[in-house]
């Protein structure tokens, strides 16, 4: 069951449908037409209006779902359905600009794919290609029932916004009052005031032509030829056609004769001869005399002709035969076969329909396998994604797309695509291969001299898909502000060839320095703490929340001419702005000139928005990580007190996933009977968790300040903390040790157990009995062990973290550190904690944090 199906939504009056179909039936039950019979018909023609209004080539109508919850693409007009596949079906409640526009009810304009990326950096980085879309919210009653969308190419004359929005309302008015007629004619809503309540859509989008230009009409003439007597006759098209006058034509062969080309004589001649053998004709082309133009020259119509002989009381006649001006389709083939390049045309979903010889040779490959077909389904040599993408790039763009290929045989091939709005025009040539060319290299379009190499200009759109994937999957993982500097540096850098990059923020309306690689030493310092007025092009591609790329420095000097240049010969300043507002600025430096593409741009502009979004949600991370941090250093003790006998210190190292904060604490309190050592642990990296710890420690700190036993010290924390209803749980080692005699009692609640080194380095892990976790049972009972330290005992108590080991078990990572315990012979508690705590500092995926204490006992009994 689908999501649409299982939700739960208001429920229909009875006969009415879920989907925009249907006839309304009458009373004598037959089926009646509307004038809108499916809801796709009340669409189409305001959306093909809108198009040509705003001189777009694609328009979208969304629909809201069946459940509200999703818009449902219906009809789409000018832009093959295939290349929107994903976009069927959207979230209403997603960052894309459709679902906007359907939240808030308002019209959107966003010219190129600059301003789609600033507002939806997302929704660019998956459908990373240049063009212009306009938004706007459908309504009936009132009530919001979809959108409407326009594609523009971005390279065409920009349009004024007054005139988008124009368009989008007089189309928005046309489809409120047609939905609104449309719904009034549903069955079971006659006469119903709310008609909004039956506008929804859960089927698949219904595609729409765009009207085709007008190329001329065809004319096509009927003629009957008596093959036995070579008699002609035939309607005024055909004798049109042949430029005669009824009246003056007597239907003899020689008259017909007269007036077709000397050259194409034998066209017409071998034209009967087929028709006598074959009983048909399947299309003889000749030329006919038309009239002398005023300069004197004589010129030709090229016509067609076709026909089936039929025999009538014994008469070999050619009926039902045509004459057709040849003028169109047929002489623009025939050209076509006699270029030197491989010409192709695609359909509108991208389909093979039309491929010259020159083509299918430089293919290897004839037409009756190409047509119909995807050509990278057919050649499997084609079917590298960067392919298929160029010809989204071509269809979404409106703009011509070139790349290299590399055949099978290892020769190069150059192609040119070039799109329009009911399909798709390609050149194919042989190239020599560029320095540094790969297969689905941008190329600059080839000039006529089609055996000069061209030049590569940029990597393929989809390789620059590929980077922007990459770094949004990498910056899902950086939590720090740190690691966002950091994975930035190390994606661009080698993603884009470039050598310098530069990372700064907005604090106190100044720009400050990050992250900086590539840059000479002290370079940047001049431009710590700049104002957001300075005339630089970091702080203008912020402000004006636009790019700029410069591809020399010439260019760079030019529009600022008082700015300090380094060793970079191109450079690129990228606006870091999240959720629409300003984080601050990306620079980056290439060594060299370097021609930046429409696909680089559009890659690099939306990795800064991803870029500006994970700096944004680091920098609300670093804030609370930085209160969480405060919080627990000032709830664990600055200092341990110095007790006669004992040498006490402690080690805390936050772990390196999550908060970097949780709930370890040690503690070290004086009692009536002697010293109490804990050390303890609350599940979790929060605040919260830290919050809880702080409770724990004050309350073990008072329980055991007041002089009861240990058991009662871990039976009242653990009441504690089942009462604190925090749904957290915690473990604890509490041992009391008397200095004077060395003797203690231990507790352990759920916490690994302490290590002891004995005087002759022996050491061992205590096995202590011990309860459940404080906050599991709040009635659980703790045992209590006797121990005896000897002087010149070391006793370790700490918590997890220390012991733990990515794919290790905790018993295995006790083992390591008894051992290392063991070998440290060390006249140092400090020395001896730093050892212990060493390796986990060294651990980069350290899950938890570690707390040790650490306590010498060095008193000797008394006699």
């Amino acid at each position: 069951m689908d999501d649409a199906a299982a939700a739960p939504r208001r429920e229909r009056p009875a006969g009415v449908p879920g989907r925009g179909a249907g006839e309304g039936a009458g009373a004598d039950g037959l089926r009646t037409p509307h004038p809108a019979a499916r809801i796709e018909d009340a669409l189409a023609e305001p959306v093909v209006a809108a198009v040509q209004d705003i001189g777009g080539y694609g328009g979208l109508v969304y629909l809201r779902s069946r459940d509200r919850r999703s818009l449902v693409l219906c009809v789409v007009a000018g832009v093959p359905r295939s290349l929107l596949k994903t976009w069927w079906r959207v979230p209403v409640g997603g960052a894309l600009p459709m679902s906007e526009s359907y939240r808030r009810s308002e019209s959107m304009w966003l010219p190129d794919e600059r301003a789609m990326m600033l507002r939806f950096p997302q929704f660019t980085a998956a459908l990373p290609y240049s063009f212009g879309s306009a938004f706007h919210p459908v309504h009936v009653d009132g009530e919001p029932v979809g959108v409407l969308s326009v594609l523009r190419s971005a390279a065409r004359e920009p349009v004024d916004e007054r005139t988008v929005r124009a368009a989008l309302r007089a189309a928005g008015r046309d489809m409120e009052e047609r939905l609104s007629e449309f719904a009034r004619r549903m069955p079971g809503r006659e006469g119903a005031d709310a008609v909004a309540y039956g506008i929804d859509y859960d089927d698949q989008p219904v595609g729409v032509k765009l009207p085709a230009p007008s190329l001329g009409a065809v004319s096509v003439g009927m003629v009957e030829w008596d093959l036995d007597g070579d008699r002609w006759s035939g309607d005024d098209d055909a004798l049109s056609l042949l430029g005669v006058v009824r009246e003056e034509f007597g239907g003899t062969m020689a008259e017909v004769e007269d007036r077709v080309s000397p050259d194409d004589l034998y066209e017409l001649r071998a034209g009967r001869r087929e028709a006598a053998d074959t009983g048909q004709i399947r299309g003889r082309h000749f030329r006919v005399l038309e009239e002398a133009g005023d300069d004197g020259r004589v010129r030709y119509r090229p016509v067609e002709l076709w026909g089936h002989v039929v025999r009538v009381e014994g008469i070999a006649r050619l009926l039902v035969g045509a004459l057709v001006d040849a003028a169109g389709g047929v002489t623009a083939a025939e050209a076509a076969e006699r270029l030197p390049d491989g010409v192709f045309s695609l359909d509108q979903d991208g389909r093979i329909i039309y491929a010259n010889r020159r083509c299918q040779e430089l293919l290897g490959c004839d037409l009756d396998h190409m047509l119909g077909h995807y050509p990278w389904d057919v050649l499997p040599w084609l079917r590298d994604p960067a392919y298929e993408d160029r010809y989204r790039a071509a269809m979404l763009s409106q703009e011509p797309v070139s790349y290299l290929v590399h055949a099978p045989d290892g020769v190069w091939l150059g192609f040119v695509l070039y799109p329009g709005v009911h399909g798709l025009t390609g050149r194919v040539f042989l190239t020599s291969a560029p320095a540094g060319a790969e297969p689905g290299r941008s190329l600059a379009p080839p000039g006529p001299d089609t055996a000069a190499t061209p030049e590569l200009v940029g990597t393929a759109r989809a390789g620059a898909l590929y980077h922007v994937v990459q770094m949004a999957s990498v910056l899902t993982e950086a939590v720090t502000v740190r690691d966002v500097c950091l994975a930035v540096a190390e994606q661009l850098l080698p993603a884009f060839g470039a050598q310098e990059i530069a990372l700064y923020t907005i604090r106190d309306s100044r720009m400050h320095l990050l992250w900086e690689s590539g840059y000479p030493e002290h370079f940047l310092d001049g431009f710590e703490g700049v104002p957001l007025t300075a005339n630089l092009p970091g702080v203008h591609a912020l402000t004006t929340r636009l790019p700029l790329f410069f591809e020399s420095p010439e260019a760079l000097v030019t529009a600022y001419p008082q700015l300090l240049l380094d060793t970079m010969s191109a450079w690129a300043f990228l606006p870091l702005i999240a959720s629409g507002h300003p984080v601050g600025s990306c620079i980056l430096g290439w060594n060299a000139p370097h021609r930046f593409t429409s696909e680089e741009r559009t890659a690099l502009t939306a990795l800064g928005g991803l870029t500006a979004q994970a700096m944004e949600r680091a920098r609300l991370y670093d804030a609370e990580s930085a209160v969480a941090r405060g919080l627990q250093e000032g709830l664990l003790p600055h200092r341990l007190p110095a007790i006669d006998g004992l040498l006490s210190t402690g080690r805390y190292l936050p772990g390196t996933q999550g908060m970097a904060i949780g709930g370890d604490w040690y503690d070290v309190i004086r009692t009536g009977r002697g010293v109490a050592l804990v050390i303890g642990d609350v599940e979790g990296h929060s605040v919260g968790a830290a919050a809880v710890m702080g409770q724990l420690r004050s309350a073990v700190h008072a329980f055991a300040a007041s002089g009861r036993p240990p058991q009662e010290v871990i039976t009242h924390t653990n009441r504690l903390l089942a009462e604190l209803e925090t749904d957290l749980f915690a473990t604890c080692c509490y041992i009391e040790l008397d200095p004077a005699t060395g003797r203690a009692l231990a507790v352990r609640a759920g916490h690994p157990p302490p290590l002891l080194r004995h005087p002759d380095g022996h050491t061992e892990s205590l096995d202590l009995p011990g309860g459940v976790l404080l906050g599991v049972q709040p009635e659980a009972v703790y045992p209590v062990t006797a121990l005896t330290l000897a002087p010149g005992s070391v006793l370790a108590l700490y918590t997890d973290g220390l012991v733990e080991t990515p794919g290790g078990d905790i018993e295995t990572g006790i083992e390591v550190v008894r051992r290392r315990l063991a070998r440290s012979r060390t006249d140092s508690v400090e020395e001896l904690a730093d050892r212990l705590v060493g390796t986990a500092r060294r651990t980069e995926d350290r899950p938890d944090d570690v707390a040790l204490l650490l306590t010498a006992y060095d008193r000797r009994p008394d006699r």
